[in-house]
């Protein structure tokens, strides 16, 4: 027993498996990336934020700093922009050093009923939820290869898994992040480097808030009534915590996890199986 402990288990047992390790979180300023800029500094990673808002991006650092002593570097940056995107992971590589973990986490949701759907709307949801995963993920994947270590992580929703309505575009980017997700772990599997989707249901986040918010100005219908509905949708009664997402986040960049790859994760309570 004390045998497969040290082999298999190890990770578990160090107090900070990730200590100097680099992980990068877009979207890293609130909601579950901010919770999983906060699982991967309490495990001893460097990190470094990548979002739109300064603000938000200064007190999250603030707090990573204060709470961990972690190393922390942020920088705004909008992920549809490539140029912007090569220039941020450059700067978090020069402060960090190589990424280690990227977590593609910035993402969009807005709903809209199919027939009233233009182009536009459509080219701004997948451009943030699909390309800028594909854009992110591009620079790090020759280090990731040459070092022949990597973990990244996807953040798709169960709307990747199935179909809801008045979300098509969310629901096709999503779908197409778990393709990616799959594919690329199969690419990289023999280099070291997992790659993995983790789909939660509703959260409780400003995302779920703002969402509930435009409900609720486009149909009159109570707040917490709606709010009320979206949650009896899980068979747990609750909407997800950011922090149920960061710990399974947490636990695919362990170094026990290095077998785990190609995976949709859900975190939903049941609500999809």
């Amino acid at each position: 027993m004390n045998d497969f402990k040290q082999k298999n288990l190890g990770s578990l047992f160090v107090t900070q498996p990730l200590k100097g390790q680099h992980a990068l979180i877009t979207g890293g300023s609130r909601g579950i990336g901010a919770a999983i800029s906060n699982a991967l500094a309490a495990l001893g990673a460097n990190v470094s934020l990548l979002a739109r808002d300064n603000k938000t991006l200064k007190k999250q650092s603030d707090y990573l700093a204060t709470e961990f002593g972690t190393n922390v570097f942020y920088t705004s940056t909008d992920i549809t922009n490539e140029k912007e995107i090569e220039s941020s992971f450059a700067k978090s590589v020069n402060a960090n050093g190589p990424i280690d973990i990227l977590v593609n986490n910035a993402g969009i949701g807005k709903s809209m009923p199919f027939h009233k759907m233009d182009l536009e709307f459509w080219k701004t949801t997948l451009d943030l939820n699909l390309t800028g995963t594909f854009l992110c993920t591009k620079q790090v994947y020759d280090t990731m290869r040459e070092r022949a270590y990597g973990r990244i992580i996807n953040i798709s929703s169960t709307v990747g898994l199935r179909g809801y309505p008045y979300i098509a575009a969310y629901t096709a980017s999503k779908h197409a992040v778990i393709g990616l997700t799959r594919t690329l772990a199969l690419e990289a599997v023999k280099k070291g480097i997992t790659v993995n989707a983790i789909c939660p249901g509703y959260t409780e986040t400003d995302l779920v808030s703002e969402a509930i918010d435009s409900i609720a100005k486009n149909s009159g219908r109570d707040k917490t009534n709606i709010k009320t509905e979206i949650e009896n949708m899980s068979p747990m009664g609750r909407l997800v915590t950011p922090e149920e997402v960061a710990e399974s986040a947490a636990w695919l960049c362990l170094p026990s996890s290095a077998s785990i790859t190609g995976q949709a994760i859900v975190i939903a309570g049941g609500s999809v199986m």
